[in-house]
């Protein structure tokens, strides 16, 4: 039974103004008697009134809710938004531990894998719906449900209530399934809306040292264990300060569930006292030793985003000169970004071609029992092979060339 807070405090949750779009404004009073009170105001009322309303009385009926004025302000919201918005506004008038949960639709039960590619992670706030809607269509390889920086500090509990149902609710067209959690306590608070909602990565914000990865560590597994999750739940820990810079390895090292590790340069360059420049020497040292903290680690290094979203051509020589330093994926924050990353951080046809040559040269001269592989002039040791393999696995993988190639090859 909930613990009622307090009776007739009127109390909002979620959006609804000029612009605002598959969002909904619910507000809520509790009251002694005069039963379920629901005024709809909605475009679309003459065809989901009945099932908007519908949807509000089950989940006044699961909270055992008998007597509430509510208004509902709608601009497309979709069940699983008007559910949040609504669970989140009885949450403010009494207190109790029961979630009304939408069913995990079945595109949403799949995993994810520690070495998929994450050359793209789109960000998207945790309090936008709208936003969320098609955003797997435009094929990230990860979207970021986002609960810090994009939601405003008087909606971050709300959002969690969002990004929870969305989880389960929102198709995202096989993509890896992304949270960023907030900082220090409020960011463990955030893990019981995700961990049981088939989360595969979570971002974890800040990074100065590797107690904070350990305490989110230490409640991802206390939230599995009550929940019964066996699936492995990847870490990205955000580097954002000088302190997280000269501690990066030790962060990477932290977790055998760190599969990657970002850098933020917007936090980095305000904790430096320095602007960030497009040409990035402000932030290259802290870039060049974090890249070498993930190869160490053997994580990937992901890079951060690039801000303005109309030069793509920009865009395109940032994510260059990141490849060139090691990276291997880098941040969006609109989607119009993502093919320009991908075709920019896979390799080109040149390159694939003198990997193939420098792999099969090796490969030839080890069949045939020789320790010392040359071709043309030069000579091929071991790194230099290792490191043309890695580009040939990162080529079959993206399609690029098949993984017989070399039943075929020619020279």
């Amino acid at each position: 039974m909930a613990e009622i807070i307090q009776k007739y405090l009127l109390v909002t949750s979620g959006n609804y103004a000029p612009g605002v779009k598959s969002d909904c404004q619910v507000s809520l009073e509790l009251c002694d008697d005069g039963g379920l009170q629901i005024e709809l105001v909605s475009k679309v009322k003459v065809f989901y009134g009945k099932s908007i309303v519908q949807l509000c009385q089950d989940i006044f009926r699961f909270f055992e809710v008998e007597h509430a004025r509510l208004k509902i302000e709608d601009s497309g919201a979709l069940p699983f938004v008007i559910a949040a918005r609504l669970e989140a506004a009885l949450k403010q008038v009494f207190s109790t531990s029961r979630e009304y949960l939408l069913p995990l639709i079945k595109e949403n039960g799949y995993s994810s894998v520690r070495d998929r590619f994450r050359f793209s992670r789109l960000y998207l706030p945790g309090n936008n719906p709208y936003l969320m809607l098609n955003a797997g269509i435009h094929q990230p390889h990860g979207i970021i449900l986002d609960l810090e920086d994009a939601v405003a500090p008087a909606r971050k509990q709300e959002a969690r209530f969002l990004v929870r149902n969305a989880l389960r609710s929102l198709d995202l067209y096989g993509v890896e399934r992304m949270v960023r959690i907030n900082q220090g306590e409020r960011g463990i608070e955030d893990l019981k809306y995700i961990v049981p909602h088939n989360v595969h990565l979570i971002l974890v914000p800040k990074c100065e040292d590797a107690t904070h990865i350990q305490n989110v560590e230490k409640e991802i597994a206390r939230l599995k264990g009550i929940s019964g999750i066996e699936q492995d739940i990847y870490l990205m820990p955000i580097i954002e300060s000088a302190l997280g810079v000269e501690k990066a390895f030790e962060i990477a090292i932290s977790s055998p569930n760190i599969v990657a590790m970002a850098i933020g340069l917007e936090d980095y360059t305000a904790d430096m006292g320095v602007s960030r420049t497009s040409d990035a020497t402000e932030s290259l040292y802290a870039r060049t030793r974090f890249v070498n903290a993930c190869h160490a680690a053997k994580i990937q290094p992901i890079d951060s985003v690039f801000s303005d979203v109309a030069d793509l051509d920009g865009l395109a020589r940032s994510v260059n000169v990141s490849k060139s330093l090691g990276f291997e994926g880098m941040g969006c924050i609109h989607p119009r970004q993502i093919k320009v990353i991908h075709e920019n951080l896979a390799p080109d046809a040149e390159e694939v071609a003198k990997a193939q040559k420098i792999v099969d040269a090796f490969c030839k001269a080890e069949e045939q029992g020789l320790a010392v592989v040359s071709l043309g002039t030069k000579m091929i040791d071991p790194p230099v092979v290792k490191r043309h393999q890695k580009l040939i696995d990162l080529a079959v993988n993206l399609g690029m060339i098949s993984k017989d190639w070399r039943d075929n090859y020619e020279c």
